[in-house]
């Protein structure tokens, strides 16, 4: 079996025993394939160390992250765009609009996922969008680059079924994570009305840890209790969703 997390911050274990025992632990429960989003310039050399130490393993996004949109976000772009030959990134991400924490900078934020939508545009790459309480602005430039090679994956869906429709007749597969095994969180339900070639997997560790691990710091080999929550909803085992979902991973990313 080999499950992909399509999304992990591993790259924050700077401390190389920690960061051994959690590639360990992915080993150990089928995780193989683990891609790693960037969310500004500093975190592109803690993505490179990693990506380095576990190549057959680990594969590098470039972008910069809603919430570190700032004033100076044009030359934060220029910056990342300087690393592209250096870091060979598989996707433009992470993405997208945040207005959960901060509306200061939405224009801001508009700008720079256009932008980037435009870079991968421009360089054959799918993007991976961030969203949180921003799904009509995030839909609205997205509905600007319809078709015209834009793919990608919609990173942590917590939305409705006629969103997650939206994005995927816009050619986005859709990322689940822990949230889907959240009691009240009514993401199973949408999730069982999707079919499953729609559909990635992620555990945006440290994040959004999945029952029965919620509270604590996210791994990425927790990826496998979010495989048997959408295994058991689709009345499936959970080698049948690894299969599917890591096709549907090597499709979208092309790795």
């Amino acid at each position: 079996m080999i499950l992909t997390d399509t999304h992990t911050h591993i790259y924050y274990l700077e401390n190389e025993d920690e960061l051994q025992s959690s590639i360990d632990l992915c080993i150990n429960n089928g995780v193989h394939r683990l891609f790693l989003p960037c969310v500004d310039v500093a975190s592109v050399a803690m993505i490179k160390r990693v990506c380095a130490a576990y190549p057959d393993m680990c594969f590098p996004m470039l972008g910069l992250h809603p919430c570190d949109v700032k004033e100076d976000y044009e030359q934060q772009l220029l910056d990342l765009k300087l690393e592209f030959d250096a870091i060979k990134p598989c996707a433009i991400g992470e993405i997208g609009i945040d207005l959960y924490w901060d509306k200061s900078f939405i224009k801001q934020q508009q700008r720079a996922f256009d932008l980037q939508i435009e870079w991968a545009k421009a360089t054959n790459l799918p993007i991976n969008i961030h969203c949180r309480d921003a799904f009509e602005a995030v839909f609205e430039i997205l509905d600007g680059h319809k078709g015209d090679g834009l793919r990608g994956v919609f990173h942590c869906f917590t939305g409705s079924l006629p969103q997650a429709q939206r994005a995927i007749n816009l050619g986005l597969y859709i990322g689940i994570g822990g949230v889907v095994t959240y009691k009240n969180a009514g993401l199973d339900k949408v999730v069982a009305q999707l079919s499953l070639e729609n559909l990635v997997l992620e555990t945006d560790a440290p994040y959004l840890s999945p029952v029965p691990y919620r509270g604590k710091p996210n791994q990425s080999a927790y990826i496998v209790q979010v495989a048997q929550k959408i295994a058991d909803l689709k009345q499936l085992s959970i080698e049948e969703v690894a299969e599917i979902t890591t096709l549907n991973s090597r499709k979208v990313f092309g790795v």
